[in-house]
């Protein structure tokens, strides 16, 4: 039996949903349950293919590519990681996570762009000032933030992933400077002013106009009633916390490999689609033990509406680098880094060889499921044709 996917629910139920919601969802969300629905079918057109050992015929069909869609992430994570992996340093690595209390949550929904770049800004800010403060560290680091918005039931819980390694350049640059083993920096410190930052930033927004709100928070537009709702805010206790280090470069490229290209649910986590509506797997991390892994239903609504909560606005970049992975001076910063840790560059194997470029040009896109030999493409499938309107009538003169 072929296992459940979210295209096979967006598929049998998203049409009349989405005539339901009509008015309600975004452009963005109406794409992205297109692209799902459309993955890897014939709609995306593909190839027809052959086997060159044992003439078994397949059909590939092409995917979608959407960053939301949980089977096209696979290979985005890879060529990322392959990129990222000539960055690694030979010290410890850190993982930090910052979270947006839920009443900040609740509001993100509705100025996405807005709180998630504050919280990605602010996340590194806080990490940056902290660690430059010769009280802690005195360095100059650099961190990789990724950017999840799901708890594991779906819920709108925006938070950054953070890896950090365990140490700096000193503010002159002339050594690098070492954490405590096992030690980063105080979280207690990073929460403090991680809350006062954000608040300071959303006070801002708020002023210049820049925060959207509705329905229940459709008061929140009056400037004393603002204040009012971010008082308790200024004294609760903001969640940040950072893991045991990892267990060496490997350890962190297999950790990113999971986190990097994650999207709300993977198919693997679903379990049924019947009359109770959608089953999946999820993890309550109030629960110690084999205990917190629970299986949860929810109506085919409810689940769809869940899982397109967490579309992100176009073009916004869910994976950033700070400090001294910053893109503009990465390669310098590293470069640096490894010749104060003593640590020779990467030697890349360049293949001159005409012969070897060949081979590499030559390496099969695609291999027989039964014998493992490569795959000839007999025939290109064409797109399937899309309904348009008709187009406007040019104006009388």
């Amino acid at each position: 039996m072929p296992r459940l996917e979210v295209a096979d629910i967006f598929r049998a139920h998203g049409p009349t949903w989405r005539h339901t919601e009509r008015g309600h969802l975004s452009l963005a969300q109406l794409k992205v349950m297109s692209a799902i629905e459309q993955c890897r079918s014939s709609a995306l057109g593909g190839h027809a293919l052959r086997c060159s050992s044992c003439a078994q015929p397949q059909i590939a069909y092409n995917s979608c590519r959407n960053r939301h869609c949980p089977k096209c992430q696979g290979g985005a994570a890879q060529r990322w990681l392959q990129a990222r992996s000539a960055d690694l340093l030979p010290v410890e690595y850190y993982h930090v996570v910052f979270t947006l209390p839920a009443p900040i949550s609740a509001i993100a929904y509705t100025n996405k762009e807005l709180i998630y770049g504050l919280l990605f800004d602010i996340a590194a800010q806080t990490l940056r000032t902290i660690a430059a403060d010769p009280k802690h560290l005195g360095a100059r680091i650099g961190a990789t933030l990724v950017l999840h918005t799901w708890g594991s039931a779906l819920t709108h819980h925006p938070h950054v992933h953070g890896i950090v390694p365990g140490g700096g350049l000193a503010l002159d640059a002339d050594r690098w400077v070492p954490c405590k083993p096992g030690f980063f920096l105080p979280v207690r410190v990073l929460s403090r002013l991680f809350r006062r930052r954000f608040i300071e930033e959303l006070q801002n927004a708020h002023r210049d106009g820049q925060l959207q709100f509705f329905g229940e928070h459709v008061d929140l537009t009056d400037a004393d009633a603002f204040a009012d709702w971010l008082a308790p805010l200024r004294q609760c206790e903001w969640v940040v916390y950072a893991k045991r280090p990892f267990a060496g470069p490997e350890a962190v490229l297999a950790y990113l490999s999971r986190y990097t290209h994650r999207v709300a649910i993977s198919n693997s986590r679903l379990v049924a689609l019947d009359e109770r509506g959608v089953t999946f797997r999820w993890k309550d991390y109030r629960v110690h033990g084999t205990a917190r892994y629970k299986t949860m239903s929810l109506s085919t609504d409810e689940f769809m509406r869940r899982f397109l909560l967490h579309v992100l606005p176009s073009s916004f970049h869910r994976i950033r680098h700070y400090g001294l992975f910053a893109n503009a001076r990465r390669k310098t910063h590293i470069a640096l880094a490894r010749e104060l840790l003593h640590q020779p560059a990467p030697v890349l194997v360049v293949d001159s060889s005409h012969h070897s470029t060949a081979s590499r040009c030559d390496r099969p896109t695609f291999l027989c499921r039964h014998c493992g030999a490569p795959m000839l493409i007999v025939q290109t499938l064409p797109r399937a044709l899309r309904i348009r309107g008709p187009p406007c009538s040019p104006s009388s003169p």
